[in-house]
C-alpha cells in the first residue's frame, strides 16, 4: 500500500468515525444547541396540554359533550389525515394496528369524552388534580404490560400520590364520590392504557405518527358520535365555544403531540417526563386567570404534594 492510500484510508475512517459520532450526539440530545431546542419544545407541549380544560369548558358554552367530543375528534382526524397524506406515510404494518387502537380508543375517544362529561359538573382546578395522576397510572399499566417491576421506593409514592388524591376528592365532594370522579378516574385509566401502548410503539415509528395514526384510526366512531349528538344536543355558537373547540382538536389532541414528541426525542425520556410533572399546576394557574375560579389551597397543596411524588417515581430506579 503506497504511502498516499494510507492516508485515505485514515482519513476514511475518521470521516466514519466523526459521521458516526455525530449521529450518536443528535440522538442524544447532547450539543447544547439540541438540548434547548428540545427543552422548548417539550415545554411549549406541556403548556398547549394545561390549557385542554379550560378550553374544553369553553367548548361546552356552545356544544353538548357528546357533540363537543365527536367534532373535536372529527377535525382531528381530517387534520391528522392531512399531514400522513402530505408527508406520505405509508401505512402501519399489522402488527402495530393493536396497539394504535388501543391508542384511538384511550387517547382518541375515551379520555376526551370521559373527561369532557365530567367537566359539566367539576371545575378545572379539581379536575386537574386528579388528572395529575396520569404519569402515575401509566406507569402501572406500562408495568403490567411490560412485565418490568420498579423500585419499592416507586410504589411508595405511587401508593401515596394515590391516597392523596383519593383524600382531596373525597374531601371536595363531602365524603362522597362524584360522578364526575368517577369519569376522571374512567379517564386516567383509558388515557394511560392509550399512553402505554403509544409510547411502545413509539420506538417502532415516530412518536408523531402515532398520534396521527390514532386519531385517524378513531374517525369513524367520531364522525358517527358527531352525527348522532348533533340533532339532539343545542348547539349555540359563541366566540368562546368555537375557539375552545378548535384548540382541543388542532393542539390537545394533536398538535401538542407533535410537540411533545419533537422534544422528548431531541432530549429523552426522563428529561421530558420532568418538564410535563409542571402540567397540572398550570392548569390550576390557568383556571383562575381564564375561568374566573377560585384556586383553593387545599388543590394548590395536593398538587404539589401529587408533583413530589411523581418526582420520586421518575428518579426511582426502574
Amino acid at each position: 500500500m503506497t504511502e498516499q492510500d494510507s492516508a485515505i484510508h485514515s482519513s476514511a475512517i475518521t470521516v466514519r468515525s466523526d459521521i458516526r459520532g455525530d449521529i450518536r450526539s443528535d440522538f442524544r440530545g447532547d450539543t447544547h444547541g439540541g438540548i434547548r431546542g428540545g427543552t422548548v419544545l417539550a415545554a411549549l407541549g406541556v403548556v398547549s396540554f394545561s390549557l385542554s380544560f379550560p378550553a374544553t369548558v369553553w367548548a361546552l358554552e356552545g356544544f353538548g359533550p357528546w357533540t363537543a367530543t365527536g367534532v373535536r375528534g372529527l377535525l382531528a382526524g381530517l387534520l391528522a389525515t392531512a399531514c400522513l397524506l402530505g408527508s406520505r406515510v405509508p401505512v402501519p404494518a399489522r402488527r402495530h394496528w393493536p396497539g394504535l387502537l388501543t391508542v384511538a380508543a384511550g387517547c382518541a375517544i375515551g379520555f376526551p369524552l370521559l373527561t369532557t362529561l365530567a367537566l359539566q359538573t367539576s371545575t378545572t382546578a379539581h379536575s386537574a388534580v386528579v388528572v395529575g395522576m396520569l404519569p402515575l397510572a401509566t406507569a402501572a399499566v406500562s408495568s403490567a404490560l411490560t412485565g418490568r417491576r420498579p423500585s419499592r421506593g416507586f410504589w411508595v409514592a405511587a401508593v401515596l400520590g394515590a391516597l392523596t388524591v383519593a383524600a382531596f376528592t373525597l374531601q371536595q365532594s363531602h365524603g362522597l364520590p362524584t360522578l364526575g370522579d368517577a369519569y376522571l378516574f374512567g379517564a386516567l385509566l383509558a388515557c394511560a392504557a392509550g399512553y402505554a401502548q403509544g409510547g411502545r410503539l413509539a420506538s417502532h415509528m415516530p412518536g408523531w405518527q402515532v398520534i396521527a395514526w390514532g386519531v385517524v384510526a378513531a374517525l369513524p366512531v367520531s364522525a358517527l358520535v358527531t352525527a348522532l349528538s348533533l340533532p339532539w344536543e343545542p348547539v349555540h355558537l359563541t366566540t368562546k365555544a368555537v375557539v375552545g373547540t378548535a384548540y382541543i382538536a388542532a393542539v390537545s389532541q394533536f398538535g401538542g403531540f407533535v410537540l411533545w414528541y419533537r422534544g422528548m426525542a431531541a432530549i429523552g425520556v426522563p428529561k421530558a417526563s420532568q418538564i410535563q410533572l409542571a402540567q397540572p399546576l398550570i392548569t390550576l394557574v390557568w383556571s383562575v386567570l381564564l375561568m374566573g375560579e377560585r384556586l383553593a389551597p387545599l388543590a394548590a397543596v395536593t398538587a404539589l404534594i401529587v408533583l413530589g411524588c411523581i418526582v420520586v417515581t421518575q428518579r426511582a430506579r426502574g
